[in-house]
């Protein structure tokens, strides 16, 4: 029999510094009412000087094996998303199970832009199935307030700093993750990217840097908005008819925290309440990566998600990605 895999233990961290749209005018040509009306974002958090990816994860980590009940040495898997990792080389992930004692885990990081958490899910979620590993930190961290350039208004105001975990083992108790999706099309991946700090652009010059080559940018977002929203919509039809499920038979929708109107859209796309989907994006805004993992903590702590609710993941990000993940509490 194929074995059954499922979420035992969430966690999340959020840096303790907030940043609102009122801090963003004093030194950019902005209001909090375009900001908001355009994104629906009201503030986000920051990472304090001298805090990196993996300290965020951490604490992330932490709290999901304590909700878990398990202790470090229990883990021998820790897959890691991020696109801001503390170091290229090595990579976060190694920081982070260096920082968390898990001296029995292989560690390697994914890169999957804003749907970097439900890949890293998949990948775990394979890797117990098979047998390779028994039990897994799923992680998302991201410091996008240093990717981002604070001089450009379109794209700064969207981004904050966090991290979210989850641990996934064998088993038939908790939440059974019933199926996971992922998908690529790397010939339209360059709508949102960093072109500087690989390959192309080495050695790193003051050419590269005065023409910000190293921070995040955001290309044609128009179009951007709706293969958004089509692939939205997509990755969840795909993971509700993969196990014979309707739209309507999910209690809560945990999508990708990238734009309210985003949001909006694929609720009016998949014609359900927008009570129907959880959403972070006022007070976090977009934590790349980490906003699946945050807001899935978050609605297990405050209810939303019950035992036998039936929960469902999708996201979608620069590369281009996307993907879903079905899940029975």
């Amino acid at each position: 029999m194929m074995k059954k895999t499922g979420i035992i233990g969430t966690g999340s961290y959020l840096p303790e510094k907030i940043m609102t749209n009122f801090d963003i005018e004093k030194f950019l040509d902005t209001s909090d009412e375009w900001i908001y009306t355009r994104t629906g974002i009201k503030q986000r958090r920051i990472a304090a000087d001298g805090q990196a990816t993996s300290d965020l994860c951490k604490v992330a980590c932490e709290n999901a094996m304590s909700a878990a009940g398990v202790k470090p040495d229990d883990i021998d898997l820790i897959v890691l998303a991020t696109i801001t990792p503390d170091t290229h080389c090595p990579a976060g992930s190694n920081w982070l199970e260096a920082k968390l004692g898990c001296n029995k885990a292989v560690s390697f990081d994914v890169t999957a832009a804003c749907s970097g958490f439900i890949f890293a899910l998949h990948v775990a979620d394979k890797m117990i199935k098979s047998g390779a590993n028994k039990m897994a930190l799923v992680v998302a961290g991201e410091i996008m307030s240093r990717v981002v350039n604070w001089k450009e208004r379109e794209s700064c105001i969207l981004w904050g700093d966090g991290a979210g975990a989850a641990v996934v083992t064998e088993t038939t108790q908790g939440a059974e993750i019933l199926s996971t999706h992922i998908h690529t099309d790397g010939a339209n991946g360059d709508t949102l990217l960093m072109p500087g700090g690989g390959s192309k652009t080495t050695p790193i010059s003051y050419e590269s840097v005065d023409k910000g080559l190293h921070y995040l940018k955001m290309i044609e977002a128009n179009k951007s908005f709706k293969v958004a929203v089509s692939r939205f919509a997509e990755a969840c039809e795909e993971a509700v008819a993969a196990n014979n499920y309707g739209i309507h038979d999910v209690d809560v929708i945990i999508p990708h925290q990238a734009n309210l109107r985003i949001l909006q859209g694929m609720a009016k796309k998949l014609k359900v309440p927008d009570e129907k989907v959880y959403m972070t994006i006022e007070k976090y805004g977009n934590i790349s990566s980490a906003t699946v993992p945050i807001a899935l903590d978050e609605a297990v702590k405050d209810g939303t998600i019950k035992k036998g609710s039936l929960v469902l993941l999708t996201a979608f990000g620069g590369g281009l990605t996307w993907g879903s993940s079905l899940i029975r509490w």
